[in-house]
């Protein structure tokens, strides 16, 4: 009895060592708070780089985006008629009659038919240059009146155009847009500056001619009286009026 007590002893024995003795490849895992710590941070510094650098290809796409914008053509353009409206009042202005806008045929015209050139010549050249004088006069208010006529009907034209520039310059999507409808609107105002030149340069021929028609008159008229005041009296002489059968 008192072996079978101690086998049994040395079976529990034996028995509570092997439960309670970890094998020896095993290893216990043992919290850190200080190591935990520091990873958490780590990741925590990451994660922000991984933001920035979000956030920074964000504002090289939008910045690429508003360049796109900026450099973005304007999608209209009014030089087409711009250019028709200018070439149209250049071709009246150079359908000038007679006297063109020409300094040389201003200056043959006035040294052959105005000014002290009125009053020379024999009588009947006297009067031819007296018509041609009046036949200027006149074909320069035509003129005038072409011009202004050619001037009025670009208006419409102008308007359309600077309603269209001013529709496109308040949504333009970028710089570029903005700056070229700017720059079509001064053309537009050069265009319309053109147009008042042009006008008041026929009206100011016209008044210049028929001035100078006035002025030519006088001279003509003086010539005139000069000649007949130099002649020699009236000489009486036997007029028949009736003749007898």
């Amino acid at each position: 009895m008192i072996k079978l007590r101690h086998l049994a002893t040395a079976n529990a024995v034996v028995l509570t060592l092997v439960v309670t003795t970890p094998p020896a490849s095993a290893q216990l895992t043992v919290y850190d708070p200080t190591n935990f710590s520091q990873n958490v941070l780590t990741a925590a510094r990451e994660l922000q780089q991984i933001n920035n650098q979000i956030t920074m290809l964000t504002n090289q796409a939008t910045s690429l985006v508003n360049q796109a914008r900026n450099l973005a053509n304007l999608p209209m353009s009014t030089l087409t008629q711009l250019q028709s409206s200018i070439t149209q009042t250049q071709s009246l202005l150079s359908q000038a009659q007679n006297i063109a806008f020409n300094v040389q045929r201003v200056q043959q015209a006035f040294s052959t038919s105005y000014g002290t050139a009125a009053g020379t010549g024999s009588t009947a050249t006297m009067v031819a240059n007296a018509r041609t004088r009046w036949q200027n006069s006149v074909a320069a208010f035509e003129d005038s009146l072409k011009v202004q006529a050619g001037v009025v009907g670009n208006i419409p034209t102008n308007s359309s155009a600077m309603t269209s520039l001013v529709s496109a310059s308040q949504s333009a999507t970028g710089a570029l847009q903005a700056a070229q409808a700017g720059n079509q609107l001064l053309a537009l105002q050069s265009q319309q500056l053109s147009d008042l030149v042009a006008v008041l340069s026929a009206k100011s021929r016209a008044d210049a001619l028929e001035q100078a028609r006035t002025a030519s008159a006088e001279a003509q008229g003086q010539q005139n009286y000069k000649t007949f005041s130099t002649r020699s009296g009236y000489q009486p002489g036997n007029v028949t009026m009736f003749s007898g059968n």
